[in-house]
């Protein structure tokens, strides 16, 4: 079987960015974090993840976002791939933050590390 998933970064003077794309969960994220991180920003996905034993290759679930996270050496991470549209997965539509959020306190994680906006919505991200 062949596959076109694909993660990138962009790695600047200042800024590095990491973005996630569709995947499943696996070794390689701590790589890119030893190689590339750390990151000021990644983008993530949280959603699309039910049932597991279908989406597991190619969608990660919440817990797994917040592991990437953590892999990347990602300062912030936004959620995405939730909510816009239902996927045909089998998780409620609006259960990805919610899961996103819970899985990151209890990684310890500080509040406002991880996060999603709303459609439209902006965040401003600060660099120390």
């Amino acid at each position: 079987m062949a596959v076109l998933w694909g993660s990138w970064c962009v790695l600047g003077s200042t800024n590095r960015f990491f973005f996630a794309g569709d995947t499943g969960y696996c070794e390689a994220f701590k790589q890119i974090g030893r190689k590339h991180g750390p990151f000021d920003l990644a983008a993530i996905p949280i959603g699309a993840y039910c049932p597991r034993w279908f989406m597991a290759p190619q969608h990660v679930d919440p817990a797994q976002a917040v592991d990437i996270h953590c892999d990347v050496k990602a300062r912030y991470t936004l959620g995405i791939h939730w909510g816009t549209y239902h996927m045909g997965s089998t998780e409620p539509i609006f259960e990805p933050p919610e899961k996103f959020a819970e899985s990151a306190k209890q990684k310890g994680l500080k509040e406002g590390e991880v996060f999603v906006l709303k459609h439209g919505e902006v965040k401003l991200i600060e660099k120390d």
